[in-house]
């Protein structure tokens, strides 16, 4: 079994798996609840892992587009190259930013509308699975499989372009 070595994250890891177990579970016999409980919680640790693996793939494309001295610097934030903000040192490395921004965000906006959404919720706006269902009115095995199927979608049209991890 896998164990979360940040404690915040456990902490919220097992809250997410005792919300779990009272809202679809609450009306079972109290001895059923110990054998439901841990096969939630292996679940959402299975969860917060796979969500962690994408979010710092994505991270780490997109850090990779980064000036190197600026620690504050947030690749999100440069989608908007026309703003100027944050721009490499080097004529070249300005061109090169932008061609790859471009090509990630046109590649973002031509994912089906329903995978665009939840990748964006799950990935960017940091939601977890349930408020990312909630909020796309959809169950969560859904949620998940327009995660996968954007991620997939995203690294093979990222690959075809010649743009590496």
């Amino acid at each position: 079994m896998f164990a979360v070595r940040n404690e915040e994250s456990a902490l919220d890891v097992v809250q997410d798996s005792m919300m779990k177990l009272a809202e679809k579970y609450g009306d079972r016999p109290s001895e059923e609840l110990p054998m439901l409980f841990q096969r939630i919680l292996q679940n959402t640790i299975r969860d917060y892992y796979r969500r962690s693996k994408v979010r710092s793939l994505w991270t780490t494309l997109l850090s990779a587009l980064s000036p190197n001295d600026d620690e504050d610097y947030d690749p999100l934030e440069t989608i908007a190259i026309e703003s100027g903000s944050h721009t490499p040192n080097t004529p070249d490395g300005q061109l090169q930013q932008s061609q790859v921004l471009g090509i990630i965000e046109k590649e973002i906006k031509s994912l089906p509308a329903r995978q665009r959404e939840a990748f964006i919720m799950r990935y960017w706006e940091d939601m977890d699975v349930a408020e990312t269902a909630s909020a796309m009115g959809c169950s969560e095995g859904s949620v998940k499989t327009h995660c996968s199927r954007a991620n997939h979608t995203l690294a093979a049209a990222l690959k075809a372009k010649g743009i590496t991890l």
